[in-house]
C-alpha cells in the first residue's frame, strides 16, 4: 500500500466479494471442496471459475463452496444453480471445462451435456 486510494480501493473490493458471496437470488455456483474433491483437483476448478468470471467482468455470480456431496468418483463436482431453471451438476470437472462451463452455461444459457451428471428438475 502506498497510499489511502489503493488502501480505498482494495476495502471496496473486498466489501463487493463480500456483498456477492452473501447474495441468494441470483446465479450461485457451487465446488465441492470435500477432501475427495480437493484431491481431484477443485481448487484448480474453483480458481479457474474465479479467474475466468472476473476475466469475463461478471460479478453478479456467486462462487461457494461445499462438502463432500457422497459422489466422491465424480470429482470435482460443480453445480450452477440458476433462477428458473434446474439445478445442474458438473462432474469430472478440469479447470479447462470450468472456463468452457462460464462461457457456455452462465454467459450464453447452455448447459454442457457431455458434462452433467445430474440435473434437479425441480425449479425453485
Amino acid at each position: 500500500m502506498k497510499s489511502l486510494d489503493e488502501l480505498r480501493k482494495l476495502r471496496e473490493k473486498a466489501q463487493e466479494s463480500i456483498r456477492l458471496r452473501e447474495q441468494t437470488d441470483g446465479t450461485k455456483i457451487v465446488v465441492g471442496m470435500g477432501t475427495c474433491g480437493i484431491a481431484a483437483g477443485a481448487r484448480e476448478v474453483m480458481l479457474a471459475i474465479v479467474e475466468e468470471l472476473e476475466k469475463k467482468n461478471i460479478t453478479d455470480v456467486v462462487v461457494t463452496q461445499t462438502g463432500c456431496a457422497g459422489l466422491c468418483e465424480k470429482e470435482p463436482l460443480v453445480e450452477v444453480i440458476r433462477p428458473g431453471e434446474p439445478k445442474i451438476t458438473y462432474g469430472y470437472m478440469t479447470p479447462e471445462k470450468a472456463r468452457a462451463m462460464i462461457t457456455s452455461h452462465i454467459v450464453n444459457g447452455q448447459v454442457i451435456g457431455e458434462y452433467v451428471i445430474a440435473r434437479e428438475d425441480t425449479v425453485s
